[in-house]
């Protein structure tokens, strides 16, 4: 029966030692075979092989997939191959799908099967919350649980050149065989430890669809503009939106197409004519007067004439001023002492920008202050923000000490 996308499943029995020889399958029905294999399992690895240097859309090229008894590489461009068994798969809640840092690996399924993976584990997220750092890297993890070593010599392979090598296949083969280890090693950990209910909120986000939803008309606010100029945050989102319609339409990277420092020095100067535009540093040459310089003008000239109600408002740490650097100084500090006391990676609490939210308005609406964050770290926090408690040190440690009325 499929368990509840809100619960994780119980801690499945210990890993067996997987084939020396992985299989690699490149036809529709040995995929379908496998994967109905799969389907009688309690939990699988998932990991992708994909290619994203010279696109604006992934292309995935190989599959990796692993059960407690058996793994495979699926050949993901294979003449002929339909990919539907995978995509049943991974929509079949009674397996939990387990990846390791998988907003990318995630992102390529919901572009080709149009649904998220459910229900999924990240490692890389229980690995933050067991205590093992901030995004900790895979074959660290791998190294302290299982005590094997990664080889890193395909890394950076060209995974769309067929034929794909032995060793590629079984450098591919080795993420899910190691990450099945890891997943029973972290999942046993935080079950005693009583965490499993942090991870599943992070996994909430994970799994919702707008997690990896591109949508232009917000794409300025990743460049992060340190101005409350809402003149040129106006004509910064217009041409941010604009380069990213344009980079998916022609498919290739944002950062190709224009680079963020030229996207900031554009919307700053507001060119009217193709001579001011190409004065841009950073411009590829004869981009003024191409195409794409005439449609990039024009978007200007509309941004231009925008009535100011029209305008996006500044970022968040403009509206309310600029925090006071002691302040977030001693919320950083704050951060780093509670999180070591917890045994939970910094990160995973609050960003640097949430801290300079927090240090600048009296109660951000941030993850922070919600949940077991806010157990952890928040309600600390605001104490000290008001004055409630301040920071000692004992035997070498930060200590918390309250202040006297």
């Amino acid at each position: 029966m499929p368990r509840p996308a809100d619960r994780l499943p119980a801690t499945p029995a210990p890993s067996q030692t997987p084939p020396s020889s992985t299989p690699l399958l490149n036809t529709t029905a040995e995929l379908a075979t496998f994967c109905e294999r799969l389907a009688s399992e309690h939990f699988i690895a998932v990991d992708t092989e994909f290619m994203r240097e010279r696109t604006y859309w992934p292309r995935l090229c190989v599959v990796q997939l692993a059960g407690v008894n058996e793994a495979a590489v699926i050949d993901a461009i294979a003449q002929g191959i339909d990919l539907s068994p995978l995509g049943h798969l991974l929509a079949d809640r009674a397996v939990t799908k387990v990846f390791h840092a998988a907003r990318q690996d995630v992102e390529i399924f919901l572009l080709l099967f149009g649904a998220v993976p459910a229900p999924l584990f990240d490692t890389q997220v229980a690995a933050m919350v067991a205590g093992y750092g901030d995004q900790v890297g895979y074959d660290q993890l791998v190294a302290s649980l299982t005590g094997a070593s990664i080889d890193k010599a395909h890394r950076f392979s060209d995974w769309s050149a067929r034929p794909l090598s032995p060793a590629q296949i079984a450098y591919a083969a080795s993420d899910v065989t190691h990450l099945c280890t890891v997943y029973q090693q972290l999942r046993g950990r935080l079950e005693r430890e009583g965490r499993l209910a942090w991870v599943a909120e992070e996994m909430a986000v994970l799994a919702d669809p707008a997690t990896y939803r591109n949508d232009p008309e917000t794409a300025w606010e990743r460049l992060k503009p340190r101005t409350a100029n809402r003149r040129l945050l106006g004509t910064l989102r217009a041409i941010a939106a604009w380069r990213e319609r344009e980079a998916q339409r022609i498919d290739i990277p944002r950062q190709r197409l224009l680079k963020d420092e030229t996207l900031l020095e554009i919307a700053a100067t507001a060119p009217a004519t193709a001579a001011a535009l190409a004065r841009a540093r950073g411009l590829p040459r004869g981009f003024a007067e191409g195409k794409s310089g005439t449609g990039l003008l024009a978007v200007i000239a509309a941004a231009r004439g925008l009535p100011d109600s029209a305008l996006p408002l500044p970022p968040s740490a403009y509206k309310s001023g600029r925090p006071a650097p002691g302040l977030v100084a001693l919320l950083k500090v704050l951060l780093a002492a509670r999180c070591e006391a917890h045994h939970v990676a910094p990160r995973l609490i609050a960003s640097a920008d949430e801290i300079d939210r927090l240090a600048a308005e009296e109660t951000p609406d941030i993850p922070a202050l919600h949940g077991w964050r806010r157990e952890v770290f928040g309600t600390d926090a605001l104490a000290l923000k008001a004055g409630r408690i301040a920071l000692g040190i004992e035997r070498g440690r930060i200590k918390l000490l309250p202040m006297v009325p």
